[in-house]
């Protein structure tokens, strides 16, 4: 008899959930998100919000203590509990028309 077939069983059906106990808690512009991915894309970042920033808008990490540090589309972020994000205007042409 092996009593350790039912328990190897379980362990298998438990191996298909661990990605979703994944779940980092971020804030864009102040505004609570959760996401499920470790690392992510300036890109990717961009379309958390219901409505997504659009690219007249920069993105920037805040580094507590630290100069902030602006998030291009393709670079990669590595997302933790309490990483804060935060955009601003693209462009700003002071005294154009």
């Amino acid at each position: 008899m092996n009593h350790d077939a039912p328990a190897t069983a379980h362990q298998e059906h438990g191996e298909h959930h661990p990605e979703h106990h994944l779940e980092f808690h971020i804030q864009i512009d102040r505004v609570h998100y959760t996401v499920t991915q470790r690392h992510m894309t300036g890109e990717q970042l961009r379309l958390v919000p219901p409505t997504p920033i659009g690219p007249d808008r920069d993105l920037f990490e805040v580094v507590p203590g630290g100069t902030d540090k602006k998030i291009g589309n393709d670079e990669v972020v590595e997302i933790h509990n309490g990483k804060r994000f935060f955009t601003a205007p693209a462009q700003i042409n002071p005294g154009s028309n």
